[in-house]
């Protein structure tokens, strides 16, 4: 059984759950736990938690205990409850490994009880005393982007990077890019924005960018700007230009699609997007970083990006990132069940010793 905890804030931990225990299940059962409710599509079990963070009588005093946690609040009903129910589960289930993405205080509790840790390393700078921890105590790091997207992540001290593995990123469409036809009928060309659920980009930088570009075909996704679609790939496969955030989902369902991209970084905890557009300017990558959106000429930026290769984000995204992302966990399963070897008087013997 592996254990797969699963953070409730976006849609970005659920997507790659999702894909990652496709994968898995094949081989060996996954059990969800998360706040998130149960979405149809999940095969496993699936543990409901409580939120950690309704009803708290002090607010989030302490929250971080003292700098070497992220959310444990003092007293905080659904923390205490939440951590309870996990504990609980791994003493019923005696889980082969539990994936957190992400949560530092879930990976500390599942090394407490003697389980292995894959934890799910973001982009940006995880250089603080929790992450630092949390990548301590983890037998796995796994990150879903190619190992030659240098800078994505910083801040990983000499251990931490020596047990780290970038797997690629990891789309929820399974679709073949290569063999993708042109899915749009003749027209002017046609610019997706896509958001987040929330939010998303500035009004005023929209109406700018709409009014420089009378030609192209305008489509809105999530955020402020137009509907949250729950399946948004047949209007990233319609699309001629995705703008888009640098969120790590978003970019990776783009080059799922092999789409020119015009990317601008959104703010977000640890200069999580930051990171990532910083390496998505190299030229490599089919993608047009914005510095300055109300500043910007519109009608230049998309018909530069419209020239781009969308095929050159076939190193970013070969399709097989999920699968290797499975690959990690169940071999941070099968070591940590194996016999030791350990060497006495030139003597190599198997068990352990104190």
């Amino acid at each position: 059984m592996i254990g797969y905890y699963i953070h409730h804030v976006g849609r970005g931990h659920l997507s790659r759950a999702s894909a990652i225990a496709a994968e898995l299940e094949p081989h060996e059962p996954v059990t969800a736990l998360s706040s998130l409710p149960r979405p149809e599509d999940w095969s496993g079990e699936w543990v409901t938690l409580p939120r950690d963070d309704d009803d708290l009588p002090f607010g989030d005093e302490g929250a971080d205990a003292g700098g070497r946690l992220h959310w444990t609040p003092v007293q905080a009903p659904g923390l205490r409850t939440r951590m309870a129910m996990v504990s609980e589960w791994i003493a019923a289930a005696r889980p082969s490994v539990i994936v957190s993405d992400v949560s530092v205080e879930i990976a500390l509790l599942a090394r407490l009880h003697g389980v292995p840790v894959v934890s799910v390393a973001l982009p940006g700078r995880r250089d603080d005393e929790a992450h630092r921890l949390g990548f301590a105590v983890s037998s796995t790091i796994v990150s879903a982007w190619p190992p030659d997207a240098h800078g994505m992540l910083s801040g990983l001290d000499v251990d931490a990077a020596a047990k780290h593995v970038a797997v690629g990123a990891i789309s929820r469409f399974r679709h073949q890019p290569s063999a993708l036809p042109r899915d749009r009928p003749a027209g002017p060309p046609r610019v997706l924005l896509l958001n987040g659920r929330a939010g998303g980009i500035d009004p005023a930088v929209l109406t700018r960018a709409r009014e420089q570009t009378p030609g192209w075909e305008w489509r809105m996704a999530g955020g402020d700007a137009g509907p949250w679609l729950e399946d948004p790939w047949p209007l990233i496969r319609a699309a001629d230009v995705v703008l888009t955030h640098a969120g790590q989902n978003a970019i990776a369902e783009v080059a799922a699609a092999r789409k020119p991209a015009v990317v601008i970084a959104e703010p977000r905890p640890h200069e999580e997007q930051l990171h990532t557009a910083a390496v998505l300017t190299d030229v490599r990558w089919p993608a047009l970083v914005i510095q300055d959106p109300l500043d910007t000429d519109w009608a230049s930026t998309l018909t530069t990006a419209l020239g781009y290769d969308g095929g050159s984000w076939a190193g970013w995204n070969d399709g097989s990132g999920a699968a290797r992302a499975a690959a990690a966990i169940r071999a941070t399963a099968r070591s940590a069940t194996a016999p030791a070897a350990t060497a006495t008087d030139g003597v190599v013997s198997t068990g352990a010793h104190r």
